[in-house]
């Protein structure tokens, strides 16, 4: 995997094949950072969890280093990331989950370096999926363990 950051850009990543010897030409576009920048949060591709699990997977570290761009770039930005389950499981448990969910996001943007003042995190359980389903797919099911980032200010 190759990826490519760029002052004001969002990064982007692209895979070279293993068997590629030698020099390889790429082309890998990026995007300007405004463009994930919405009116009331920043949207970002989906950061997933693994079922039961609170810890950041690699693709979700890719994206969420977009939000510290972006976090960068606009240092009076505040960001609160609200973090969800699935409905499996009992409700509370849930709820405990999306809470570390929130923290291990949260976390993970400090330690890249923004200030713990200007992000913060919720845990919202399962009430708000973002698929409704009953039985869900395992697609289904993932699509709803995810945090999404809401501008403060």
């Amino acid at each position: 995997s190759l990826q490519v950051n760029a002052e004001d850009y969002e990064s982007n990543a692209a895979m070279v094949g293993e068997d590629a010897e030698g020099e390889v030409d790429l082309v890998i576009e990026l995007s300007p950072i405004e463009k994930i920048i919405q009116e009331e949060e920043v949207v970002l591709n989906p950061i997933m969890f693994d079922f039961d699990k609170s810890n950041i997977r690699k693709q979700a570290a890719f994206e969420l280093d977009k939000l510290v761009a972006v976090m960068q770039k606009y240092p009076e930005m505040k960001i609160k990331v609200e973090a969800h389950t699935d409905k499996r499981g009992p409700s509370s448990y849930n709820q405990q989950l999306s809470e570390r969910r929130a923290q291990s996001t949260v976390q993970y943007v400090i330690s890249k370096g923004i200030d713990e003042s200007r992000i913060s995190g919720e845990g919202l359980g399962e009430s708000s999926p973002k698929v409704e389903c009953d039985p869900c797919t395992d697609q289904q099911y993932e699509l709803n363990r995810r945090s999404s980032f809401r501008i403060e200010k």
